[in-house]
């Protein structure tokens, strides 16, 4: 019997056998691309446009609950530490307590109720996809909104969603129409290869 991190599978457990090694190098690795993700920023502040989110919830539907929420918990806990992985290479306890600390707090929520949606099924399709993407989303804004605005912008929700939501919106759109392409073509890949 092996160890591993979970026993549900995802599209990424059709390529790679499972064990508690595996886990860990796919944790490391989701962990990576959501650090490169943020180095692709468009300045603005107090919060920037990147692509953290889309890796955010990729990473959560290819590695599911677990491993999703390991990866994104091991990037707020390495950019606490010093670690240069945040948006524009910063880092430190300051950063990670700072205006745009709630959005990283979410990215690991999100990426575990991503994840696990992904291990219901969600994760096969367009649909399922945009609809996990959404959800991962709110949860995102919920927290990291919530976060500026009372930490940051005196409680004042009118400048929390003109800051830290509404300039966002056509940009997840997007990213969501993105993982919905690549997801579900994975899963497809997947089982063409499984059956080969």
């Amino acid at each position: 019997m092996s160890i591993a991190l979970t026993h549900r599978s995802t599209v990424v457990d059709r390529f790679v056998k499972k064990s508690l090694a595996a886990d860990i190098a796919l944790v490391l690795i989701g962990t990576a691309v959501t650090a490169l993700a943020a180095q692709l920023a468009i300045p603005n502040e107090p919060v920037p446009f990147t692509f953290q989110t889309l890796a955010v919830l990729l990473v959560g539907s290819t590695l599911g609950a677990v491993r999703g929420a390991l990866s994104l918990a091991l990037y707020a806990l390495v950019g606490g530490l010093g670690l240069p992985v945040f948006t524009a290479q910063a880092h430190g306890l300051d950063y990670l307590f700072g205006a745009t600390g709630g959005y990283i707090v979410g990215f690991i929520l999100a990426a575990g109720l991503v994840g696990w949606l992904a291990e219901k099924g969600w994760s096969n399709s367009s649909i399922g996809m945009i609809a996990s993407y959404v959800i991962g989303s709110a949860i995102i804004y919920v927290i990291g909104a919530s976060w500026l605005t009372y930490g940051y912008l005196g409680g004042d929700w009118n400048k929390g969603l003109n800051f830290g939501v509404l300039p966002f919106l056509a940009w997840d759109a997007i990213k969501a129409f993105v993982a919905a392409a690549i997801v579900p073509e994975a899963w497809r890949l997947a089982n063409k290869f499984k059956n080969n």
